[in-house]
């Protein structure tokens, strides 16, 4: 499945500054169309839910892999921290947008990764995803391309209530 790559990638890219010390994602559930992933890094625990683009566009690019995932660390540096991972380097303007039904959200890039800046909006667009259905995230690459995704919603309140469950 590639969500094992996403937890891979995800780990690898929010450790890269982190200690030797980690082990490999263990993945602990599935929901529908979102898994949940725990890593030990040192002495904490990062437990994560993930999910893969349903609909990619434009057709004609190679996207790379796209996904959304939520992580909270067990040591309390982060709860319920939404991001989306490009397989290409973002632009950061304009922001990539995260909407659900008429709500809309701003990014902002670090490479090929793209987070919210406030915890009110974390909590904001947690909140929606765990009533919504679907979300759709527009970015434009490094080189211009403007691309759009669709991300199910189905499973995330599951997901979500399983990663607070392992990182309590």
């Amino acid at each position: 499945m590639r969500l094992e790559f996403a937890a891979a990638l995800f780990a690898g890219a929010f450790l890269a500054a982190a200690p030797a010390s980690a082990d490999e994602p263990e993945t602990i559930a599935t929901y529908k169309d979102w898994s949940v992933f725990t890593r030990k890094v040192d002495n904490d625990l990062i437990c994560y839910a993930a999910t893969e683009a349903k609909d990619k566009s434009p057709k004609s690019v190679n996207h790379g892999d796209i996904f959304f995932l939520v992580a909270t660390w067990k040591s309390g540096a982060a709860t319920e921290q939404p991001s989306f991972m490009a397989g290409y380097n973002l632009k950061d303007s304009p922001p990539p947008t995260i909407r659900i039904d008429s709500e809309k959200w701003d990014m902002y890039v670090s490479d090929n990764e793209a987070f919210i800046e406030s915890p009110k909006d974390e909590k904001s667009l947690i909140s929606a995803m765990r009533r919504g259905s679907q979300m759709r995230i527009s970015a434009i690459s490094s080189r211009g391309t403007a691309t759009s995704y669709t991300m199910s919603l189905q499973g995330v309140s599951a997901a979500l209530d399983r990663v607070a469950q392992a990182c309590k």
